[in-house]
């Protein structure tokens, strides 16, 4: 180049912002419009020769070396000024920003480059890629290579959106279960609600025999009334989500009144301050915690009629419910709260007016709990309450001598024991399965006529379904709980064949309402085809009452004919009766009978022949 070292350096220091100044940066048009004031101004300079460029408002591009290679050139044939700067003649800040523009040209057009050859990169190997997968799948139908230019678009834009749908998915369904899966739904018919929630087999054969009145559960509960809905709640028996159902999410007319932080819950009757549910979250604990039948039969009439005269007291019905579970699952259900630090101490098990002694119930643990306990440790104490605690809890105890385990033999007390806790729960009002929470919502609704808001939710993942177990622990908890099992084998067996009743009744009222309708409706219709029937005959007798004037006139004019015909008649036999006298006075009277006889013979079959035309 021409350019002397000189020029160079008074360029390089004119390019450079000068310190303690801001950058400041101007845009393409202001660009040149200063250079063209300055080609006017200078038309043999540096200026002059930039201004030769492009018109006003028209940059070079993105790339600004071209610019500075015409700036150069124009310095190099200046005579004389070799060593002058190039932007001598415009103002130090104008200098600055046009520096400031080429080098962010220089950065743009960098980036631009990049992400263009970038994407080029990006869909060629994409274009190789499909190209090879189609060409395996559709063999000579789709050759990648001889495909136009719009096919290329469509795949393009075909990847992009199968991109950005994977992208959608990502951000709104993070986890594994995607509730978007739930749409599948909507495709398929719409399920029985009340299907098999334990995933086995839809069909159920029922192994006892009962009678309707044990499968027909249908209470008169007035909670208007002095009636009262018990709830025996067994430990780790789902108890504590069906109790939040009963004050929180049945309809009623006088709602329970919840309050934020508390548990308890006032559950009054309309118009009345007294409560028709005795339970964990309406009364707490008043009986004693997790009071069983042989507790609550004994306490609850003192405890809501205690503070009344004996005979003041209403007749009530005591209406009690209880919630079982499978014997496995609540047996490590409650091992595994126990782990936890529970211990139940507040429990009274009151018997026959006493609770028990400690040599009668001893203690499983020395210590304030039980807590961090293993499970061989906690099936091997023969004194666990958590063995057998579901028939414990419903039988009568009184019939074996509460917790004196002296006072009959071990099978004699066991089977006694199971038979009053069958007893118990078939004459419950009502109970529940935790395998079954829909069927549990729906028994209990036909019950005591009384509608929850939402359904019940089957929760199959539980503290219990998370402990791991071989078979012969489970054989031993199964041996720990022989009570338990055939109690609930019997609870199950009863439940579902109440269920089934009650549905098979629901569907014969259904099947009879519709056949009602349809007789109602069938005489509705003959009813209104009678009607329309009647309306059509009064519209006839109107028209014919509109047409009986006619008839009227028609006979007047027939009467007056048959009367000139009469006077006709007898003027003629007048006259035919006066030339008859000139003949002979013997015949005159027989003449006179035959005349008149003629007469009358001829006058009605005349008088016969008009009626009969008339």
């Amino acid at each position: 180049m021409a350019l002397s070292e000189c020029a160079g350096g008074t360029l390089r220091r004119t390019l450079q912002p000068e310190r303690g100044e801001p950058a400041r940066t101007t845009c393409p048009r202001q660009h040149s419009r200063v250079e063209a004031e300055l080609a006017e101004s200078r038309p043999g300079s540096v200026a002059a020769s930039v201004g030769e460029g492009p018109p006003r408002g028209v940059s070079h591009g993105f790339n600004s070396q071209p610019l500075l290679d015409e700036s150069l050139k124009a310095s190099s044939s200046l005579a004389g000024d070799a060593c002058a700067p190039l932007f001598t003649l415009l103002p130090r800040g104008r200098r600055r920003r046009m520096h400031d523009l080429r080098r962010r040209w220089d950065l743009g057009s960098l980036c631009r480059a990049l992400l263009t050859r970038g994407l080029a990169a990006l869909g060629h190997s994409l274009k190789h890629v499909l190209g090879a997968i189609f060409s395996k799948i559709f063999g000579p139908l789709a050759s990648v290579g001889n495909m136009d230019e719009k096919s290329n678009k469509l795949l393009l834009a075909l990847v992009m959106l199968f991109l950005f749908a994977v992208i959608v998915l990502q951000y709104v369904c993070p986890g594994t279960e995607c509730q978007l899966l739930r749409l599948q739904a909507f495709s398929s018919p719409m399920p029985d609600p009340y299907r098999s929630e334990d995933e086995s087999s839809a069909r159920f054969v029922p192994r006892y025999n009962f009678s309707r009145g044990d499968l027909l559960r249908k209470v008169d509960f007035d909670i208007n009334g002095d009636d009262l809905i018990v709830f025996l709640h067994i430990q780790k028996t789902g108890g504590t989500t069906f109790g939040r159902h009963l004050v929180r999410n049945i309809q009623l007319e006088q709602p329970c009144e919840c309050r934020v932080g508390q548990k308890k819950c006032t559950c009054h009757r309309p118009g009345k301050r007294e409560t028709w549910l005795f339970s964990r979250f309406s009364t707490g604990w008043s009986c004693g915690l997790h009071a069983d039948w042989t507790e609550l039969t004994s306490c609850v009439p003192a405890v809501v009629d205690g503070k009344r005269d004996a005979r003041q007291r209403p007749s009530r019905n005591f209406h009690y419910i209880t919630i079982l579970r499978d014997p496995v699952s609540r047996y490590l259900s409650e091992w595994r709260h126990v782990q936890r630090g529970a211990t139940w101490k507040a429990s009274l098990h009151v018997c026959d007016g006493r609770p028990p002694t400690s040599e009668e119930l001893p203690s499983c643990y020395t210590g304030d709990d039980w807590s961090g306990c293993p499970l061989k440790e906690f099936m091997d104490c023969p004194y666990n309450l958590a063995n057998n605690r579901q028939v414990r809890m419903l039988s009568d105890l009184t019939l074996v001598g509460c917790y004196n385990l002296s006072v009959m033999p071990e099978k004699q007390r066991n089977k006694v024991l199971l038979e009053s806790a069958k007893s118990n729960l078939k004459h419950m009002a009502f109970f529940g399965l935790t395998e079954f929470q829909r069927k549990t919502q729906y028994l209990f609704e036909k019950t005591f006529n009384m509608n929850f808001i939402s359904p019940f939710t089957q929760y199959n993942t539980t503290r219990a379904s998370s402990v791991e177990i071989n078979e012969e622990i489970q054989k031993r908890i199964e041996g720990l709980n022989f009570l338990d099992m055939e109690l609930y084998s019997y609870a199950k067996d009863l439940f579902l064949q109440r269920y089934q009743f009650m549905r098979q009744k629901e569907h014969q009222e259904a099947r009879r309402k519709r056949q009602e309708q349809r007789k109602f409706l069938k005489g509705r219709f003959l009813q209104t085809h009678f009607q329309s029937q009647s309306q059509v005959q009064s519209q006839n007798m109107s028209q014919n009452q509109s047409q009986k004037p006619n008839l009227n006139v028609n006979q007047n004019v027939t009467q007056n004919l048959i009367q000139n015909l009469l006077q006709n008649l007898t003027q003629s036999s007048s006259q035919n009766s006066s030339q008859k006298e000139n003949l002979e006075n013997q015949k005159r009277n027989t003449g006179q009978e035959q005349s008149d006889s003629n007469t009358s013979n001829g006058t009605n079959d005349y008088i016969g022949s008009v009626e009969k035309w008339r």
